[in-house]
């Protein structure tokens, strides 16, 4: 609520405001939790949701997925893909670009190049089978 209370709401507004952006992020409930508590996803799913909150025109992430395990890199895609807004995302991580980009620059020798539209293809990785199961997309 902090950000919509700065952007003059009342406190009334700048509560459901939180309630919706947090439900909007999948964290409902979350209102009383102390952030120092949170997983590290969770805190990166608390920022988006602080930020939304403040109903911005455009968004500008770095490296929005580093750190996040599997399941909460997939909701962050999700979360970002429903969102009607334009944003700058900027990003090393060439699956979570290939799922949630529309265009792609990139950068040589300092200056950038925007590509004519999306070279995305996979590697093929190598790993411990184990008992755990996974799928592969």
């Amino acid at each position: 609520a902090f950000g919509p209370l700065n952007m003059g709401k009342t406190f009334s507004e700048a509560r459901d405001i939180a309630r919706k952006t947090l439900a909007d992020v999948g964290l409902s409930g979350f209102e009383q939790r102390i952030t120092g508590k949170l997983s590290g996803g969770e805190k990166r799913l608390v920022a988006l949701a602080s930020v939304l909150a403040m109903e911005p025109k455009a968004l500008l992430l770095d490296e929005p997925t580093t750190g996040l395990d599997e399941a909460t890199k997939a909701r962050l895609m999700t979360i970002l893909k429903e969102l009607d807004k334009p944003m700058v995302v900027i990003s090393h991580e060439y699956d979570f670009l290939a799922k949630t980009a529309t265009s792609l620059c990139s950068m040589k020798q300092g200056r950038l190049i925007k590509d004519s539209g999306l070279h995305f293809h996979h590697h093929i990785h190598a790993h411990v089978h184990g008992d755990d199961p996974h799928k592969h997309e």
